[in-house]
């Protein structure tokens, strides 16, 4: 007679789902935490536009509660299988703004047997600004925006913590119902559709202008639309005013939403794209703002990371490149030596020249962590390797654009390279790129033997693009080895247009 099979019960981790209603979409994300790690498992959006549905009386008509409610029949399969501790649902801003609300929150609530609250705008606020500081580790004061369906939240905060937030009634499904009737692009339609968001913003304005900021966020929506624009037609960069007045130029050109043909631009964010543009371009304009980034996180998020108080105060950047140092078997204590002596390096050429920004040290220190990433596959083209697999995992606590560069450097950081390799970045950014890029390769260089006692103190001197390496004496030469490499990297960056010399 066999023994019985026993089954494993043990189950590992625990699950969390956030739902969130939103004017334009409805949103579900669920999550595995594991030893403190979240794993993003699924994500579900549909395009609700359920703020489409209020009339004059700001009444909810039947066929967008309809819409609505066929989208949580599909949640709520899902939300079966999480405990309903574990469960958080919110409205927003339409439900808030729905006289008939209640009708459609019951309904909601019988399919999803889950309760529903509609959060205030304010509420709504502070969680967003929770799931981008969650998700996009930033030094001092941030500027957060959220462009939602019927509301657009701005929230300044020193990271976890939120010091001023607004809500305003305006958004991309209800400005385009107000000022681009019947899908029609015209100049007059977005200045009247600016003009409507100058005046909203003008009892605010002041206010955030007051704080003294050092980075913009968008989260989610139409900064997100235009920075996959942005990547598509081949630019690396923030989203500024020059770029987003372009594109509204070629939204007038096209005339029409059905005509709507944008490089980069997904069909189902056509018919409240320009709407979501003029609120945006109204937002640079009266707020000061120069250059927004992407963040990882919005309102979801927030709900997430709320229910999980014992991952809050950890270090989100600190936190990523451990689990994929974990992951991929990364070589710690290499990676920390060469981490070093880049970051002492970049001091150097930091108090040198004017060239440092876009969180520098955080950049290359992720790079030199993960320059090994892909040894994980294989020796030879390692460094693509590593490139593919930094193109297309999430480093949460870095922004899109850091997330570039630090894909960048590693795919360069080895072997013969052209000058041009950061072409398609701003001009405000390609010379610190150039910089941390020529950094990492000569620690990678001497950092050769891993082994810390074999690395020496060295001196940068930094005139234009002629870099000079002062060594200790007779230490070179003591290393054939290193020495020889070093001469290879000399004329690997003169092949590039960079002069290096070692003495």
């Amino acid at each position: 007679m066999q023994p019985e099979l026993q089954h494993d019960t043990q189950t590992y981790g625990e699950y969390y789902a956030a739902v969130d209603l939103g004017s334009n979409s409805f949103h579900m994300v669920v999550v595995h935490v594991v030893n403190g790690s979240v794993q993003i498992i699924g994500k579900v959006k549909q395009k609700v536009r359920l703020a489409a549905g209020l009339d004059e009386d700001m009444a909810l008509d039947e066929v967008s509660m309809e819409r609505g409610w066929q989208c949580l029949q599909t949640f709520s399969e899902r939300l079966q299988d999480i405990p309903p501790s574990n469960i958080k649902v919110v409205a927003t801003a339409t439900l808030r703004l729905a006289t008939n609300a209640h009708v459609f929150i019951k309904r909601a609530e019988e399919i999803l047997k889950h309760k529903l609250d509609v959060i205030s705008g304010e509420e709504e606020a502070r969680q967003i600004y929770l799931g981008v500081a969650y998700t996009s580790a930033n030094q001092g004061n941030t500027l957060v925006i959220d462009i939602g369906g019927a509301s657009t939240e701005i929230i300044i905060g020193n990271d976890m913590q939120p010091i001023h937030l607004k809500s305003l009634d305006m958004g991309c499904v209800t400005f385009m119902e107000r000022y681009f009737p019947g899908g029609i692009i015209t100049l007059e339609n977005f200045n009247a559709a600016k003009l409507a968001a100058h005046a909203l913003l003008d009892d605010v304005a002041d206010t955030f202008l007051c704080f003294d900021w050092h980075n913009c966020l968008g989260a989610s929506g139409t900064p997100q639309a235009i920075t996959e624009i942005l990547v598509a037609q081949g630019i690396s960069d923030a989203i500024r005013l020059d770029y987003l007045s372009n594109l509204e130029k070629q939204c007038v050109e096209c005339g029409n939403i059905d005509a709507l043909n944008i490089i980069g631009l997904e069909d189902n964010r056509k018919a409240i794209f320009p709407s979501g543009l003029a609120i945006l371009i109204s937002l640079f304009e009266k707020l000061n703002i120069k250059e927004m980034n992407i963040s990882g996180g919005a309102l979801r998020e927030g709900l997430i990371y709320g229910m999980l108080d014992n991952i809050q105060e950890n270090d989100r950047r600190a936190q990523t490149l451990n689990q994929a140092i974990a992951r991929y078997h990364i070589d710690k204590s290499h990676a920390d030596a060469v981490r070093g002596l880049a970051v002492n390096l970049c001091h150097q050429l930091c108090s040198q020249q004017n060239i440092c920004h876009l969180d520098t040290e955080a950049v290359l220190g992720a790079a030199a962590t993960l320059h090994e990433i892909g040894l994980h596959i294989e020796y030879k083209k390692y460094h693509e390797h590593g490139t593919y697999i930094l193109t297309h995992i999430d480093l949460p606590g870095f922004t899109r654009l850091q997330r570039a560069a630090i894909r960048d450097l590693v795919a360069h950081h080895r072997t013969k390279f052209a000058g041009d390799v950061f072409v398609h970045y701003h001009d405000d950014v390609k010379p610190m790129l150039e910089g941390l890029l020529r950094i990492l390769r000569i620690a990678v260089v001497l950092c050769l033997r891993r082994q810390n006692k074999h690395i020496p103190e060295v001196r940068l001197t930094v005139s234009g693009s002629h870099w000079t390496l002062e060594f200790p004496d007779g230490w070179l030469k003591s290393h054939p080895l290193i020495n020889a490499e070093m001469a290879n990297e000399v004329w690997l960056q003169h092949r590039a247009g960079w002069e290096l010399s070692c003495k």
